[in-house]
């Protein structure tokens, strides 16, 4: 049971919020109403292996840093209940899941199974060499719906294409603000990001700038899909959510961006997918 514990840590099982309720979301979408069991089921069990690879190889190729970092020291694989051996052995299990579950749904999901794990084996290595590896881990997130969608419908709408733009800024944007506690660290070890580059007050900036792109967007997803007004009482709530995340921090003060602020997060996707629920009802009935 430890072990079992210490490799659902190692993945952060718990961080699916953060991109299950946006895959739900594009295929509910998608469907114009409920999916069927057979597309959730196959839709989660996609998402669970990608992610969990992704995870799993971002603490791989991160573990000689990780190592350094005074706030990793309670990793898994830093503390060594996880092993290299055992990592690797979880990603290849966990990508085969992704493929098996990618080939119940329509044809274009296998067909184009590389595009979703391109960033996602990208991302790990971007801080070595650019400031926008926040966008790449964002354009990983975007997959999430993108793929939901396809996998119920077998096409590609604008109105999907907004979804991934809006759900890529939005995390890229809160990478952004966790990246700022992060500034001394990554520049001793030559480490690269946004902070980095334009400093924590330019950096937080520019988060504001992609959260408010990203509320842009998912008021566009819902008038190209033509969603019952209700929805957008879920992107007032996610802006104020935004918004508050905004307000509590500063570049003097970072004090608030701790696990439960970075949880908080969470909410933004949920509430979206819960008023996306609601909007399909109303305009279906």
């Amino acid at each position: 049971m430890n072990k079992l514990k210490a490799h659902l840590n190692n993945i952060a099982l718990s961080h699916s919020i953060f991109a299950l309720p946006f895959a739900y979301m594009g295929a509910f979408l998608a469907a114009g109403s409920v999916p069927s069991s057979h597309d959730l089921i196959w839709i989660t069990l996609a998402m669970i292996g990608a992610r969990s690879a992704a995870l799993a190889l971002n603490n791989f190729i991160d573990l000689k840093y990780d190592k350094l970092h005074p706030r990793f020291t309670k990793r898994p694989m830093v503390e060594g209940t996880v092993k290299p051996w055992e990592a690797i052995i979880l990603i290849v299990a966990c990508l085969v899941l992704f493929l098996v579950a990618a080939a119940q749904l329509q044809p274009l999901c296998l067909t184009l199974w590389p595009l979703a794990l391109i960033p996602l084996v990208i991302y790990p290595y971007m801080k070595r060499f650019s400031w926008t590896c926040h966008l790449v881990l964002g354009l990983a997130l975007a997959v999430a719906p993108v793929g939901a969608w396809i996998g119920v419908k077998g096409d590609v709408s604008l109105a999907v294409l907004f979804l991934g733009l809006a759900v890529g800024v939005w995390i890229a944007g809160f990478d952004v603000i966790y990246g700022c506690q992060d500034v001394a660290f990554d520049k001793a070890n030559g480490l690269n990001s946004m902070p980095v580059r334009f400093g924590v007050q330019g950096a937080l900036r520019l988060s504001k700038i992609m959260h408010s792109v990203s509320i842009v967007g998912f008021i566009l997803v819902g008038l190209l899909s033509q969603l019952h007004f209700t929805y957008y009482f879920g992107v007032t709530l996610a802006g104020i959510v935004l918004i508050y995340q905004h307000i509590i921090i500063s570049a003097g003060d970072l004090s608030k961006v701790t696990q439960q602020y970075f949880m908080r997060n969470g909410l933004v996707g949920i509430l979206l997918f819960i008023f996306t629920i609601i909007a399909l009802l109303y305009r279906n009935s």
